[in-house]
């Protein structure tokens, strides 16, 4: 009988000094986007090298057992992936992509408990308005920062799409639609 693969795992389970909201951990981003995220080395590795890194072997796992509070934000990142790949699709360049990019991260974020979070039951609802808008800042920043990084593996350096990536947008995560 064949081994079953595992699903891949955040390396961050120390949350000690780590600032929550709605039960995530509000992990350090190597990142210049403004907002709630502490600011990480830019040679250590993040939550979003990690979403990315893992992205195309876990895209493939139905069930995702949870290990730590920074699986949850893994599982996030996948699916956010998974739905940034479904707007490159038909984008032949990447100036096309740039676009379809920024349009998905000038639209609204839910936060758990409003309709349109993908994972209800993930992390626990707001238990008030600021710690709603606190996650949903960080969520926004975390999502521009994971496009960012994901257009340069989306697209070779000469801009054209790069099949290998983008090849992915078909997937299912979780059995959760991409919109």
């Amino acid at each position: 009988m064949k081994p079953r693969a595992a699903v891949h795992h955040s390396s961050f389970v120390d949350e000690e000094g780590v600032r929550k909201a709605c039960g995530c951990p509000l992990l350090p981003l190597k990142s210049h986007i403004k907002g709630p995220a502490p600011v990480s080395d830019q040679d250590r590795t993040d939550i979003v090298d990690e979403a990315i890194t893992f992205f195309r072997a876990n895209v493939f796992f139905r069930n995702f057992d949870i290990q730590s509070p920074a699986d949850k934000l893994l599982i996030y990142l996948t699916f956010y992936i998974n739905v940034a790949l479904k707007r490159l699709e038909g984008c032949r360049t990447l100036a096309e992509g740039t676009k379809a990019i920024i349009n998905l991260g000038l639209e609204k974020v839910p936060v758990p408990g409003e309709s349109g979070f993908p994972f209800p039951g993930l992390f626990a609802d707001p238990q008030s308005q600021k710690e709603a808008e606190l996650f949903r800042n960080y969520l926004k920043q975390i999502r521009e920062e994971t496009s960012g990084r994901l257009l340069s593996v989306a697209y070779r350096p000469n801009g054209t799409p790069n099949k290998w990536w983008l090849a992915f947008a078909k997937r299912k995560f979780m059995n959760v639609v991409a919109l």
